[in-house]
């Protein structure tokens, strides 16, 4: 267990630091000058100037990655040039409706995805199978913002029954929270059903073909315990990682439906900081964004051997 963990906190730290390689390079030469528009049209050459030096854009770009290495091995993720405060408590700020966001669409994800996924295995070759692969395939074509629109224009604007955007008052409590956010995880949550769906279809397919789930057949089992006990433990350690990955794909990812839903999130922050090319954001969102991925897939890892007792972490 022990070697296991270290072998792979040893991964998370070279990727993470590949990832900050390559974060800092795109952003510095993308181009723009963050000054330049910081100070707006009216600034002179020695405002530009003295600005950079401030914040320390004047230096080579080797010596602005070693000193934002050590302010990040420090714990401070930089200060925001627009903003006028800490990255992290700007990312703070706006993390929890993309994290809430992400965590009520899994949800729906999983609730939509794996019954379906389950009854298409069992019925295969069904109309009820066919149904259902076609759903998730159309789910898998549908671009979120036209989602969007189309359940604003019904559910919000027709029938009124949830707020077309934002989040609500910051005083208002988790309900109504959770109410702005129904209609932006209903688009992500249908949409990323449809990868679960096929998911679970596959790995109960599998799973069906197994000799030991024809034993139990031969023994006389019920067919529902067979599919609770045999069949669907077994096939949920291929799903465990597909909700795992989509969970952190969505705390990166939700920028179109956070746009959409005028949702002031993460999401929402790093375009507005790409747009404005507020290097220190644009580099420690992007750096944390990668960390949850990175330790989202190393709890997955750990969640395996609770599924299936059969895996262990020191054969691996």
């Amino acid at each position: 267990m022990l070697k296991f963990l270290l072998n792979r906190l040893g991964g998370a730290v070279v990727v993470l630091a590949l990832v900050a390689i390559l974060v800092f390079a795109l952003t510095r030469l993308a181009s723009g000058d963050p000054v330049a528009l910081l100070l707006g049209d009216q600034a002179t050459v020695e405002d530009i100037a003295k600005a950079r030096t401030q914040y320390g854009l004047d230096k080579p770009l080797p010596t602005q990655f070693v000193l934002w290495i050590g302010e990040l091995l420090q714990g401070n993720l930089g200060q925001s040039l627009f903003l006028q405060r800490p990255v992290a408590q700007a990312l703070l700020e706006r993390a929890e409706p993309t994290l809430f966001l992400a965590l009520f669409a899994v949800a729906i994800a999983a609730l939509i995805g794996i019954p379906a996924g389950m009854a298409a295995a069992i019925w295969r070759g069904s109309a009820a199978d066919q149904a259902v692969s076609s759903v998730a395939m159309l789910g898998a074509s549908v671009p979120s913002f036209w989602l969007g629109l189309i359940l604003i224009q019904l559910f919000a604007v027709k029938l009124g029954w949830f707020p077309a955007s934002g989040y609500g008052d910051p005083t208002a409590g988790l309900g109504n929270r959770l109410q702005h956010l129904m209609l932006p995880a209903l688009v992500l949550g249908v949409l990323n059903s449809a990868l679960i769906i096929r998911f679970t279809r596959a790995s109960m397919l599998d799973i069906l073909g197994e000799d030991y789930v024809r034993t139990a057949r031969a023994k006389g089992l019920a067919e529902g315990t067979i599919m609770v006990k045999h069949v669907l433990r077994n096939a949920l350690v291929p799903i465990v990682t597909v909700l795992g990955l989509t969970m952190a794909l969505m705390i990166g990812g939700t920028v179109v439906t956070e746009t959409v839903f005028n949702l002031p999130g993460v999401g929402n922050l790093v375009v507005r900081a790409v747009l404005r090319r507020d290097y220190p954001v644009i580099q420690g969102t992007l750096l944390v964004i990668a960390a949850i991925y990175v330790f989202i897939n190393l709890a997955i890892d750990f969640i395996y051997t609770l599924v299936d007792p059969r895996i262990r972490l020191e054969g691996r």
